[in-house]
Order: structure tokens, then C-alpha cells, then sequence
């Protein structure tokens, strides 16, 4: 049976209303590097639904940066003004340095970034590029949301950590924060299905302590070979940047949001900042005790490819296309060109494609285009470099050159969470904190599936046990031996299509976050614990996880976390790090 008052979207955001603004409150203004569809899906969240406005944009494709202007900047009548159009980063960069230094000839950059300009920065550029432009920017101290993953090692991970965070607090407290907000890109936290589903574990409790947690990702038969055998995440690098980072480090953050994250904070905007900072030192994470994995390549190789594709590499001449399930005719013409569907992947093969339909015949035109950009195709005497530089849409599933899993399963393991009396006792007084105990998870990320990233999971607990895919949730609990079914709110159609309402949350709470420092004159670590939910080190320990999994993977061995992390962390500088 349905809940008979199920919760509403106003009662599961993560952060609380905003007091009133004070009557001289600054707009929120931001730059988005890079106009890709994550660049889009967040300007379109910004536009719609904060109160913040896109502000400039910088992308070297010139159609997909003027798109992105007229759709969130200057309008299908405007122009670009100065400051708000660059061909990319560094162009920009280059601007801000020199307005800040003319804005005040005595000012430093790291402290006139109040005056005139943006308050914040989008980076959805490719997951390469995330470290250089962090270092680069984060002397300007400006509020940063950063497209997942942070970067393809962990040792860049820390970089970024060392860089965005002042030397002086990075190596002294376990608490410390960066001098502007940081968020990362992991949606997942931020839709209300999610958001629900751990209120009703870890708040609620309806199910008692968690035992076990099981998580799988679909990724979808199409979606996997477009992204990760033909796109640009089809190989790993030696540091362990496969699949299990670049799709699923949302899941594993995910569970860990789930059985390890501390609870959201009682908010409350009266608290003295003494009050506050004993709040903060109770949001303790519960860190596993061993971490392992196994996966493997096993569908996308050439020894699957079907004997009557011959020598063929290319979808446009292959004798066996008719047949094969992975043809890039069927998957970008025939499911979408041919329905006049030019959105993802369309866009993503032949980004220029909605400026060739807006002059010609559209379904003709269309896919003549379309099949110019698939019949690209490489040779045994291209070298590897220009091979690996950009993606072959066309290219047979069977000969490319895609390294990462399609299959694989990694299993974390906690004790029991050993509390300070002293805390447990303020803490449970209060009802705030129950300890966490000992529990497992498993997450399987599979390729081969009908359903798309629509995630579901099952977890297990002592009073009774949860179902959960992208839309539902069904409890069952042993004292009563009954089931119901609660009903999930829905966000508006725009919201749920991305990321199911999770990319207009994060964009929402990141906007409040900035908007509570800049406007309201909030600190900026009680900001970013209030409205974000994710410290930067919290950000970077996810990170690691999803690395320990994939040294476990390769040399088939059982992380101890514990003693993997510290050693990590004295690697990369010599000295224990406030990221433990």
C-alpha cells in the first residue's frame, strides 16, 4: 500500500530555505568551460530553477559556443559582450587576470575577485583537462562545480586537493575547507528519489541497521559501445582510469553517500559559529575496512567479432552490418536521424548537426552529415597518438581500440563504527547519531542491458529490507510482515529527464551554497556542509575508492583501506594529509 502523505520536493531538498536577502543582494554570475551537453544540462538548470544567471561561456567549437550563448546569454537577437564569449579557458583566464589587475592596480588576483565579473565557474570540459584548469584557476578563488571525474589518477586527485585547499589549513586540520565552495558532479546525491531513500535508511531507520547493500548500474547495450567502446572513454590509462571512474564513480560515491557519509546537518541559521564548528567535528565519515573488485573486457574484443564481418573496421562497408546489433546505422540513423532525434548521442557524433537541419531538408541533409562523420575511419598506419585523441563513431565495435570492463563487481566491507563516549553521548541524547555497524556492499556496473542508467538495488537490514530502481521504493518490514510501496515525488519532466531531477539539484544547491557566502555572508564551511552535502575531501576520498577497487582488480588482491590510504597519502607528500 502507498504512503497515504507522501513527502514533497520542498521537504527533501538538502539544504533549508534561505532567510530573506538583504535588499543590495549581488546576482550570481558563472562561466561555463565547455559547451558539451554537461555544460548544457547545467546552464539549463542555473537558467531555470536559480537564481543565478550563465554569464559567459568559453569552448573552442565555434557553432557549439555560439549555441550556447544565444540559448543561455545574449539571446537569438544579441551579441556577445566583452567578458562573455572566449574560444576557451586560457582565452578566458588571460581576460579575468587582466580586469581584476585594471580593477584595482593595487589589489591582488586572489583578493579582488568581489569586483565586477563572475562569482563562480562550471567546468564540464573532457575528464583530461579537469586538473590543469583547477591548478590554473584556483588562485582566483572563485566558487567552482566541477564536471566528475575530478581527474584520471589519484595522484592529480590530491594535486587538485593541495592546490583548491590554502597550504596552511591542508596540513593541520581534518576540518578544513577551501576558501570558496567546491562541488563535483556526482548527481546521484541530489535527485529526490535518492535523497528520500536515504532519509528513510539513515534518518527514518525503517529497516533498522543496514546489513548489506546490493547496487547495480545498467549502463545499456548502445549506450555502452557509443561511450565506451567508440567515444572518448574507451581506454584506460596505466593509473587506472577505466569504466569503473569514468561511468560508475557515481555509484560507488553513491553507496558511500549511503554507509558512510555522515547525516545531514540539523540546520539551523541561528547557531553561533562555536555551535556550528561542534556540529561539524560530529560529521565524522564511517570508512570501509577492505575493498576488492573483479571485472574484465569480455563482449567488445575482436575475437567476438562475427565471422561475416570479414576484414571490414568500418560500420558504412561491413558485409554483416545488416545483422549486427551494434551497427552505427541502426544505433545513430535508424533510432534517431531517421525520427528527426538530433539531441544525445546525435549531437555528441556530429555536433553542428542542429545548424545543418535549421538550413536544409532535415531528414535528408541530416543524414547526409551523419554518414560523413561515420565513414571517418583509421588505418594499421595511423599512429596510436591520433588514434587515441578523438573518438570513431563508425568505427566496428569489434576493431577499436576500447580497453575498459564491460563487466565488473567491487565489494566493500565495514566494522563496526568505534564512537568517543564522549560524543556518543551528545549525540544520542540529542537523537541526532545512532553508531553505524558492520555491513557489506556489492555494485555491479554491466554493459550488455536493456534498461539505461536506470539504477536499482536492494538493502538489507535488521527490521526488515528495501527494493530500489530509478522511480521506486518498496519497504518490507519483519515485524509486520507487510510490504508498501512509497510514492517517489516527481520533478517536472525538464528535471527528471536529467539524471532524474539529480542535475537541477546539484545545480540548485551549489547556487544556494554560493549565494549563502556571497549575498548572506555565511562561512564559507558551513555553506558548503549546509547546501552542497560534500567536502572536498570527501569529493577526493570517493575518487580514491573507485582507484583502491581498480588495483584490486588488476592484481587481484583485497585492499585494507585503512592502511592503502595513509600509504597513499605519505606517497604523495611525505606526511599524513588532512584528506584522512
Amino acid at each position: 500500500m502507498g504512503e497515504s502523505n507522501p513527502p514533497t520536493l520542498d521537504n527533501l531538498t538538502l539544504s533549508p530555505p534561505s532567510p530573506p536577502h538583504p535588499q543590495n543582494m549581488k546576482p550570481l554570475r558563472f562561466l561555463v568551460i565547455g559547451a558539451g551537453s554537461r555544460g548544457n544540462a547545467y546552464a539549463q538548470a542555473v537558467t531555470n530553477v536559480t537564481s543565478g544567471v550563465i554569464h559567459a561561456i568559453a569552448e573552442p567549437h565555434p557553432f557549439k559556443r555560439q549555441e550556447f550563448g544565444r540559448n543561455y546569454i545574449w539571446g537569438d537577437n544579441g551579441t556577445p559582450q566583452d567578458g562573455q564569449e572566449f574560444k576557451d579557458w586560457r582565452d578566458w583566464l588571460r581576460w579575468e587576470v587582466q580586469r581584476r589587475e585594471q580593477g584595482s592596480p593595487s589589489a591582488t588576483v586572489e583578493t579582488n575577485h568581489a569586483a565586477v565579473g563572475i562569482d563562480g565557474v562550471f567546468i564540464c570540459t573532457l575528464d583530461e583537462t579537469h586538473v590543469e584548469i583547477l591548478q590554473s584557476i584556483a588562485s582566483l578563488q572563485l566558487h567552482i562545480l566541477c564536471e566528475k571525474p575530478l581527474a584520471l589518477s589519484l595522484s592529480d586527485c590530491l594535486t587538485v586537493y593541495r592546490a583548491i585547499l590554502p597550504e596552511e589549513n591542508g596540513g593541520t586540520s581534518p576540518h578544513s575547507s577551501p576558501p570558496a565552495i567546491f562541488s563535483i558532479g556526482h548527481v546521484l546525491r541530489y535527485s529526490p528519489h535518492n535523497i528520500l531513500l536515504r532519509k528513510l535508511l539513515l534518518e527514518d531507520r525503517v529497516i533498522g541497521d543496514i546489513v548489506s547493500l546490493e547496487h547495480c548500474e545498467p549502463v545499456g547495450w548502445w549506450h555502452f559501445a557509443h561511450s565506451y567502446v567508440r567515444g572518448n572513454w574507451r581506454r584506460a590509462t596505466p593509473e587506472g582510469d577505466g569504466s569503473l571512474l569514468t561511468k560508475s564513480c557515481h555509484d560507488l560515491d553513491f553507496i558511500l553517500w549511503l554507509l558512510c557519509s555522515p547525516l545531514p546537518l540539523p540546520i539551523d541559521t541561528k547557531l553561533s559559529p562555536e555551535q556550528q564548528q561542534e556540529l561539524l567535528k560530529l560529521q565524522q565519515p564511517h570508512l570501509p575496512r577492505t575493498i576488492s573488485s573483479s571485472g574484465s573486457l569480455t563482449q567488445f574484443r575482436k575475437s567476438r567479432k562475427p565471422h561475416a564481418a570479414g576484414s571490414a573496421t568500418n560500420c558504412l562497408s561491413c558485409p554483416a552490418e545488416r545483422d549486427c546489433n551494434y551497427s552505427a546505422l541502426k544505433i545513430y540513423r535508424d533510432m534517431h536521424v531517421a525520427k528527426a532525434h538530433y539531441d544525445w548521442p546525435v549531437n555528441i557524433v556530429c555536433p553542428d548537426i542542429e545548424d545543418v537541419v535549421r538550413t536544409a531538408n532535415q531528414t535528408k541533409a541530416a543524414e547526409q552529415h551523419l554518414l560523413r562523420h561515420l565513414e571517418e575511419d583509421y588505418t594499421p598506419d595511423t599512429e596510436d597518438r591520433d588514434i587515441a585523441r578523438r573518438p570513431w563513431y563508425g568505427r566496428c565495435v569489434y576493431e577499436s581500440d576500447n580497453n575498459v570492463c564491460d563487466d565488473q563487481v567491487v565489494t566493500l566491507t565495514w566494522d563496526d563504527e568505534v564512537v568517543p563516549e564522549s560524543s556518543l553521548d551528545a549525540t544520542t541524547t540529542s537523537g541526532y547519531y545512532y553508531p553505524r555497524t558492520s555491513k557489506t556492499a556489492i555494485f555491479h556496473m554491466i554493459a550488455p542491458t536493456e534498461k539505461q542508467c536506470e539504477r536499482r538495488g536492494r538493502v538489507y537490514g535488521t527490521q526488515g529490507e528495501i527494493t530500489y530502481d530509478s522511480r521506486n521504493i518498496v519497504i518490507y518490514s519483519f515485524s509486520t510482515r507487510s510490504t508498501r510501496s512509497i510514492e517517489v515525488p516527481r520533478p517536472p519532466p525538464e528535471e527528471e529527464k536529467s539524471h532524474g531531477g539529480g542535475d537541477y539539484g546539484l545545480a540548485r544547491s551549489f547556487v544556494r551554497a554560493v549565494d549563502a557566502v556571497v549575498n548572506l555572508g555565511w562561512e564559507v564551511e558551513w555553506a558548503q556542509r549546509c547546501f552542497v552535502g560534500c567536502t572536498l575531501e570527501e569529493a577526493v576520498r570517493s575518487h580514491a575508492v573507485v582507484f583502491a577497487a581498480e588495483e584490486a582488480r588488476r592484481e587481484e588482491k583485497v585492499v585494507q583501506w585503512k592502511d592503502w590510504w595513509e600509504g597513499k597519502l605519505q606517497d604523495s607528500t611525505g606526511t599524513r594529509s588532512a584528506c584522512d
